[in-house]
């Protein structure tokens, strides 16, 4: 489990978040959603230490990320996958040694002991073939999929998703969205996924976070938040016309 306990950060004299808290617990899909520039994306990155917080409370399972030492830190890196925007996949290595890149930061594993873990792990997201392809050489989808098994490489206990399905068509962004649900299940991981994709909110979410200018505005179910009566939430769930209609629908 993760608590956000009253999180601040500011750039360039500009408050960007303003004293957030959330939790986030094990074996569920969590989502934090909110307006381009409403602050997911720094939230995000300030639970993985990609930002330092101005102050407040990380705490990993009662392990408070931002008054570790490195050596500490990395202890709780370990224990963390990662799922970049765009998938992040490294152009000049093969899907295999992409995969096999967390275990060869952080373990001593035998290179024969990496090998079976990268293909669990590509078996697992059903990729199979394509150990010696270069990122280039497959799909869009194919390389969002390699991403999830190099993120879960190290058997997380926390998984963090950025913008998951950008870029995605929709039938792929369905697959993508499955295998997080199932993973996080199957492993009952602390998922944490950033995302502006409502469709990946309405099918897998269990908890919702809405963030507003900076700060934690809301937080509930799917369910709460398509019959919540706040006008902020509200703009920014029925702004498109799919949306709208689904509100109708659902009065």
């Amino acid at each position: 489990m993760i608590d956000v306990i009253g999180i601040n950060k500011r750039f360039n004299n500009k408050d960007v978040l303003i004293d957030v808290s959330a939790t986030f617990k094990p074996g569920l899909v969590n989502m934090v959603i909110g307006k381009s520039g409403s602050g997911k994306t720094v939230l995000l990155k300030s639970l993985v230490g990609l930002h330092e917080v101005d102050s407040g409370v990380i705490n990993f399972d009662s392990r408070d990320f931002t008054q570790l030492k490195h050596k500490d830190r990395t202890e709780i890196r370990k224990e963390v996958g990662m799922l970049f925007q765009g998938g992040a996949l490294f152009d000049s290595a093969t899907i295999e040694e992409n995969v096999m890149y967390p275990l060869d930061m952080f373990t001593n594993l035998s290179r024969a002991d990496k090998l079976k873990r990268a293909n669990f792990c590509l078996d697992r997201v059903n990729l199979t073939g394509v150990n010696n392809l270069f990122p280039s050489e497959i799909s869009g989808g194919m390389q969002k999929r390699a991403a999830i098994a190099r993120a879960i490489a190290l058997n997380p206990k926390y998984l963090f998703c950025d913008e998951p399905n950008s870029g995605l068509d929709p039938q792929t962004s369905i697959v993508i969205d499955n295998l997080i649900d199932e993973i996080t299940r199957e492993y009952g991981i602390t998922t944490v996924v950033n995302t502006h994709d409502l469709n990946s909110v309405l099918s897998i979410s269990d908890n919702v976070v809405f963030i507003h200018e900076g700060q934690s505005w809301w937080n509930g179910t799917k369910e709460e938040l398509l019959k919540t009566d706040d006008d902020v939430i509200n703009s920014f769930l029925y702004s498109s016309e799919i949306m709208k209609r689904l509100r109708k629908y659902n009065q």
